[in-house]
């Protein structure tokens, strides 16, 4: 089982290949890692900015808290797919952009990566982002982006990758909201799900996000990210897309670690 402060650490440095780079050592060294060999700790220290108490605390227990509390970094993943969920579901309004110029930023890839949402956030106007969100989602017909696992997986909407998404919700009791128009394939649903199962809003077995995400996220959300960092319309957005493409990267990466 994979052990929550090499999550952590892999997260903070922004995956498994840029720590393996940071502490001078292969990729599949890190990826066979169950937790962080004692004798690699300073150099892991030292490239994310954890202390070992984070990075090893069943054996440094002495110095945190001996008591029951939320996993911080499981806390930190629920809010950014939330965060997408919003996001991906309609325009950002004057108090959405203000939480988004606020977002909290440090040092790590995925940190520089929200600095650089902040940043556009707080030099947006609610028009533009309005008018953006338009033209990548709605346009006069179609929008430049279609973020439907359908579509990514097959080129069309409505399809098979739909059909097994619903089957997959049935079984863990999940259905689509009513005031909800989209498709249960739309990658804002897909989001909000996987909100709901990390953070425990939808009750379900241990590992649910995880077979959720390696199911109908990993096969495609990567490259629709990559779609909207690159989309000629796209002003904010395109540091939505640039954040979400590595987000999913790290998840994809977080999860292949042997349990």
């Amino acid at each position: 089982m994979r052990d929550s402060g090499l999550i952590e650490a892999i997260r903070a440095a922004g995956g498994v290949s840029e720590l393996a780079r940071r502490i001078g050592i292969s990729q599949p060294s890190v990826s066979n890692w169950e937790r962080i060999p004692v004798e690699r700790l300073p150099a892991v220290e030292a490239a994310t900015g954890l202390d070992r108490a984070t990075l090893r605390p069943d054996l440094f227990a002495g110095r945190v808290p001996m008591i029951e509390h939320p996993d911080e970094v499981d806390a930190a993943r629920a809010q950014i797919y939330s965060l997408f969920a919003v996001l991906l579901s309609r325009a950002p309004d004057t108090d959405l952009l203000g939480r988004l110029a606020r977002l909290h930023v440090d040092a790590t890839p995925l940190g520089l990566a929200q600095a650089a949402l902040a940043q556009a956030a707080a030099d947006a106007s609610v028009q533009r982002v309005e008018r953006e969100y338009f033209d990548l989602f709605i346009g006069l017909g179609r929008g430049e982006l279609l973020p439907y696992a359908s579509y990514y997986l097959t080129g069309f909407l409505h399809e098979r990758p739909l059909a097994r998404l619903r089957a997959d919700l049935a079984e863990l009791g999940i259905a689509r909201a009513e005031r909800n128009p989209e498709p249960e394939d739309h990658l804002a649903t897909l989001c909000e799900v996987m909100a709901g199962l990390i953070d425990g809003r939808f009750p379900a077995p241990q590992g649910s996000d995880q077979r959720l995400f390696e199911r109908h996220l990993a096969p495609w959300a990567a490259r629709f990210f990559a779609d909207m960092e690159r989309a000629e319309g796209a002003d904010i957005y395109r540091r939505v897309g640039a954040l979400g493409r590595m987000f999913i990267e790290i998840e994809m990466e977080a999860f292949a670690l042997p349990h």
